[in-house]
């Protein structure tokens, strides 16, 4: 055990956050779970246990749409559970999707959500039936466990590990490195899924890893196979970004250090970009991930939960101070980094083919939301993804996978099949002709249902893109790719600070817009106007857009556009985020 955990260990936590004392006092997460969901007076849990939950995977929300309603009706709010599934790299095979489409129906509020982050959210998942949702994933042999909270997120990885041999291999190893971070309490399953605690059993204070303090923050892995980066591999704490030489994974580039969260007005806390930092062998992948991980357990800081992020420790420690620090946990160097590079984020959409001739097919879903609309929605008329998507999984015998840009792959599809899909897709109305600018858009939920967000976000964005698909046409642009994203909060879960144009929601209807982000997910933008409304945002794109129509070079993007003639200085790195 480590100087610093013994010494939480055995000193008051006083001075810590206040989640620190939580963490330790909790029974290896298990809290007052157990009498909490069997208060049937109210819908929420305890302050303390709703930290807790976390952990388990899924966040206490409530309808802000009804919060003032229900206030004046003197109801308390309509509670509510944000559930987030385990996925490492997304994958889950047909009969899984019907599963998980009959618990939205029957537990949620019937819709699907595909996160940043290459999983499922259901939202609306009230108390009563929290329970019976977990037991009917768990029994489709997926889970939430670890998918929130101070440990190890989802994992992610390629978006389509059928493409080649060497993306089934680079997802393997996703998939194994969450399977050996998990934690090892039994909290979850004797809370949710009834199994008896048993007396005598395991001492679970050497819980291997984490230990009961668990780690300062959450922690964030992600993989990518050059030269395409549709996880954004970057923004995470750490990036294993795949060094393949005459068609052979070799291994893997390390980074280290990215995250996407800050707060507004608090300087201190910024995006950063992962940090190259050394290279590692396929073999020693999960030893580096590990250790990786515990080096962050030992140093990140217990204090300041603002501060308490992997950016910031390799950051004070510096990113040659992290490395030699890594080294000592792991016993060995690692080698010099390799030379790689990026050219997009993007999803591959439509029907193509991988390395073995197998067909796949690449579905746009906006914002990730797998729904059915009605005829009359005035953005998605008639669409019935939901439906669509069940009829094809019925007839689908391969496997289905989200992405990390929200959007999701049908893999290896027989040709016989082909016409199948295309006609269900046909009959309902599952395809809509999208400008590459909406294909690289991005937002996350916000209102109403995450208590986080200031400004709209989902329900927004794709009404604003229609303004900008008219800008673009009028500029000559209508077949050209911007990366925009939105978040209604500073906290990043859309990954707007790597975007060309990135907007973060302030107050209701007011936004911060952030320009000069790359086209490749390796540079941070950087704030150009402040606190600003749709009107403002159109009057200073639009002309910014028409000039980047008539002076861009060959090939140039639109970020790098704005940096090259001086719209916007490049942030060269997160402590310069905020810098003019």
């Amino acid at each position: 055990m480590t100087d610093i955990i013994a010494k939480l260990r055995d000193e008051s936590l006083d001075d810590y956050a206040a989640n620190e004392s939580l963490k330790v006092n909790s029974d290896f997460l298990r809290g007052r779970l157990m009498e909490d969901m069997a208060d049937n007076a109210t819908g929420a849990v305890s302050p303390d246990d709703t930290q807790l939950t976390k952990f388990h995977g899924f966040y206490m929300q409530d309808d802000r749409d009804v919060r003032d309603q229900r206030r004046k009706k003197k109801l308390e709010p309509l509670y509510s559970f944000m559930v987030r599934l385990r996925i490492a790299g997304g994958r889950m095979s047909s009969q899984q999707w019907l599963t998980l489409d009959e618990v939205a129906r029957h537990y949620a509020n019937g819709t699907l959500r595909i996160t940043t982050r290459q999983t499922f959210q259901y939202h609306g998942v009230f108390k009563s039936n929290l329970r019976a949702h977990l037991k009917t994933v768990n029994d489709a042999m997926i889970d939430t466990i670890a998918a929130c909270g101070d440990v190890n997120r989802n994992v992610t990885s390629t978006a389509n590990p059928h493409r080649s041999t060497i993306h089934r291999q680079v997802y393997d190893l996703a998939a194994d490195i969450s399977n050996h971070l998990l934690p090892r309490t039994r909290a979850y399953h004797e809370i949710f899924l009834g199994e008896e605690r048993v007396a005598g059993g395991p001492d679970e204070v050497t819980e291997p890893l984490y230990t009961q303090h668990y780690l300062p923050r959450k922690f964030k892995i992600g993989l990518a196979v050059p030269p395409d980066n549709e996880t954004d591999v970057l923004t995470n704490d750490l990036a294993f970004i795949a060094i393949v030489e005459n068609d052979e994974l070799k291994g893997f580039n390390v980074a280290v250090g990215g995250g996407m969260g800050s707060t507004h007005g608090e300087p201190d806390t910024y995006p950063r970009r992962g940090t190259v930092i050394g290279y590692c062998n396929v073999d020693q992948t999960i030893d580096v991930a590990e250790k990786v991980m515990l080096v962050q357990r030992d140093n990140g800081d217990r204090k300041n939960r603002k501060h308490a992020r992997l950016k910031y420790t390799v950051d004070t420690m510096g990113a040659e101070g992290f490395r030699a620090e890594l080294e000592k946990y792991l016993g060995y160097a690692l080698e010099e980094a390799r030379d790689f590079k990026f050219t997009t984020t993007g999803d591959i959409l439509g029907w193509y083919q991988g390395e073995d001739g197998q067909w796949h097919y690449g579905l746009f879903v906006e914002n990730g939301r797998i729904r059915d609309y009605e005829d009359d929605n005035p953005i998605h008329a008639g669409m019935q993804i939901m439906t669509g998507m069940r009829e094809i999984a019925k007839i689908h015998d391969g496997d289905i996978v989200l992405s990390c840009n929200q959007n999701l792959i049908i893999t290896n599809v027989k040709p016989e099949r082909r016409e199948q899909i295309d006609a269900i897709m046909d009959r309902y109305r599952m395809l809509k002709d999208v400008t590459p600018l909406r294909q690289h858009s991005i937002a996350c939920v916000a209102f109403p249902t995450c208590g986080l967000a200031m400004a709209e976000s989902e329900r927004y964005l794709p009404t604003l893109l229609d303004k900008f698909d008219a800008i673009m046409k009028d500029a000559g642009l209508e077949n050209d790719p911007i990366i925009v994203r939105m978040t209604g909060c500073p906290n990043g879960c859309g990954r707007p600070f790597m975007a060309e144009i990135g907007f973060v929601g302030k107050a209701l209807g007011r936004y911060n817009l952030y320009l000069g982000g790359d086209f490749t997910g390796t540079r941070l933008n950087k704030m150009y106007r402040e606190n600003i409304d749709e009107k403002t945002i159109l009057e200073e794109l639009t002309p910014m857009i028409h000039r980047y129509a008539k002076e861009r070079e060959s090939g140039e993007s639109f970020g790098d556009f704005v940096v090259r003639v001086g719209i916007i200085k490049a942030t060269e790195n997160g402590l310069d985020f905020h810098t003019a």
